[in-house]
């Protein structure tokens, strides 16, 4: 990092010093994270009202959906927990390289966790297993299975959509990992980048056993 009159190239101008930026960003950060948190927590409410009042019909649904591909997912999506884990640890001992290998290993997982994603998602919609009105499978007993695979896409689809959002973001991480933007003095977004990926993996922790362990 280039220093110019004792004041670092990363440190932004309204900051006093680099622990105080840190712990800005930390906070900001956690503040963001807490409005995920709210946002997921409505379709945690939604799927605990409506399993409430349709308890036998979210099991027998429930069977309609692969535990396998479901446990694959999970182990994926923890052990890319574990690669950003240890990218961060190791910008933090100023291993550079290494730390660019763990960041693709993450990418390479998140791609892993979508594309099961994908091939579970055309399978029920080659079923009919769908939300509402495009509801056509037969196979399942119960009133309104359709409310079951409504939730279940409308969770899985948001997580997706927010494992999108994290590997768009970890590639930018990674774009200027290779620019040396990073070392041990500095890797307040990488380290930012890494609590989203977490909760991004909390959150399938807790959507795994809502949706394919229900009995």
């Amino acid at each position: 990092m280039n220093h110019k009159e004792g004041h670092p190239e990363f440190l932004a101008h309204h900051f006093a010093e680099p622990e105080q930026q840190h712990e800005s960003a930390k906070f900001g950060m956690w503040v963001f994270l807490l409005t995920e948190i709210l946002l997921f927590g409505g379709l945690f409410l939604a799927y605990t009202v409506f399993r409430s009042w349709n308890p036998d019909m979210f099991y027998n649904a429930h069977l309609a959906l692969d535990r396998t591909l479901g446990a694959v997912n999970t182990v994926v999506l923890i052990t890319s927990s574990l690669t950003m884990a240890l990218a961060i640890r190791s910008i933090q001992l100023n291993r550079k390289k290494h730390s660019m290998y763990f960041l693709i290993a993450t990418l390479v997982f998140a791609a892993v966790f979508l594309v099961i994603k994908y091939f579970e998602y055309s399978h029920k919609i080659h079923l009919g297993q769908l939300p509402g009105k495009y509801y056509t499978y037969t196979g399942i007993e119960g009133n309104n299975p359709h409310i079951f695979f409504g939730i279940y896409f409308a969770m899985t689809g948001l997580h997706g959509v927010h494992v999108i959002a994290g590997m768009i973001i970890i590639s930018w991480i990674l774009i200027r990992a290779s620019r040396n933007h990073f070392s041990h003095e500095y890797y307040t977004p990488m380290e930012m980048t890494g609590l989203y990926w977490h909760l991004v993996d909390l959150i399938w922790i807790f959507l795994f056993p809502l949706f394919y362990l229900i009995g």
